[in-house]
């Protein structure tokens, strides 16, 4: 079969420029013109420098790419030689279906030779095109690892409560807290997301933060899980390269005296289990079972004696039911039959039945409270 002309000349050679039909790209300018053997002659499929150079973190293998660092989740230094040619690789404007074939080789350490092999279709023909590309690995620290390694932080979120000293369990529940908000940030791509220190000790604990706005995150769900306030404060440290004045904020949490669970008497009152010291006290009345609800002027600090803590319950045995407001019950500790007030939570169809005793006397306490 016979080829047609374009009546068009290759302006390199001279010959008659055969008719092909639209190429790739709808390529303009002088290259587009040429015939076959003079477009081909000086033709490169890729372009990719013979060596490069990857910035990579010697202690979480972040690589560092235009002017910052980012995590790319590689499982070892030939996924991060792949990915880093790829990203170096031009590949030319007039080529389709290209594909490439790559087969690495650790030379050493710090060095990883990617040899190459590429293919496309241009001008309707298949070009391949073979290439070796010498990936160099500077080890060195990323910003946020020289960070943690040097104790950095920029906000502290010291948890205390007033009154007392906080529960193992408040303290427990905090650092939980902490060390699920920062891994949630870390898990979106936040580099700037860690812990730098946790100090435990008998008033509370210290979380070390990176940034002062996670900090405060962190106090306010300590806050809205315990209940209490927060107060910051601010300690200038530095300043940073451009002048401006770096501060250290801490975030004070201070948690109610009462926490749920508490056994209190208010001042001239019955004895109440509180359930919540959110905004104000709230609770139950050992005696009826009635909900209690400190003042909006009381808060979640009303006058009252505190008892203990449902922890301190026990259990014993339902002796007898004698009306709407009274058991019987035995005393956990001299085992004679006590009669107590009859709370309207309690199941009177139980055997036995969890009692706290005090110096206010013997309450039976709710099975949700003790469970």
């Amino acid at each position: 079969m016979s080829s047609r002309t374009s009546g068009e000349f290759c302006p390199s050679c001279g010959d008659p420029v055969e008719e092909t039909g639209p190429r790739p790209g709808n390529p303009t300018g002088r290259d587009a013109n040429l015939c076959d053997a003079c477009y081909f002659e000086n033709f490169d499929l890729v372009d990719v420098d013979d060596e490069l150079r990857v910035r990579i973190c010697a202690r979480c293998g972040a690589v560092y790419r235009g002017n910052r660092w980012v995590d790319i989740g590689a499982e070892d230094y030939t996924d991060v030689a792949v990915e880093e040619t790829r990203e170096a690789l031009g590949v030319h404007v007039d080529a389709e279906e290209v594909s490439w074939l790559v087969d690495p080789e650790q030379v050493d350490q710090n060095t990883i030779v990617m040899h190459c092999h590429f293919s496309g279709l241009v001008r309707g023909t298949v070009q391949e095109e073979d290439a070796e590309v010498q990936v160099r690995f500077a080890r060195e620290t990323c910003t946020r690892c020289s960070r943690i390694a040097g104790d950095y932080f920029a906000s502290v979120v010291q948890v205390r409560a007033a009154e007392r000293n906080p529960t193992d369990e408040e303290v427990k529940q905090s650092i939980q807290m902490a060390e699920e908000y920062i891994e949630r940030r870390e898990e979106k791509g936040d580099r700037n997301a860690f812990i730098s220190k946790i100090d435990e000790g008998k008033e509370g604990v210290d979380i070390k933060i990176s940034t002062s706005q996670m900090g405060r995150a962190i106090a306010e769900r300590v806050r809205r899980r315990f209940g209490g306030s927060i107060t910051d404060s601010r300690t200038l440290v530095t300043e940073d390269e451009d002048g401006n004045e770096v501060y250290r904020v801490t975030y004070a949490v201070r948690l109610p005296p009462y926490p749920a669970g508490t056994i209190v008497e208010p001042d001239g009152d019955d004895p109440v289990l509180v359930r919540s010291a959110h905004g104000n006290l709230k609770g139950d009345y050992l005696t009826t079972g009635e909900h209690y609800e400190a003042s909006s002027e009381e808060g979640v600090a009303p006058d009252a004696r505190r008892l203990g803590h449902v922890s301190d319950g026990r259990e014993t045995t339902l002796v007898a039911v004698e009306d709407d407001h009274a058991v019987q019950v035995l005393d956990p500790d001299t085992f004679e039959t006590k009669t107590v007030a009859r709370p309207s939570y309690l199941d009177t169809d139980a055997d036995t039945v969890t009692v706290f005793k005090s110096r206010a006397g013997l309450h039976v306490l709710p099975e949700d409270a003790t469970q």
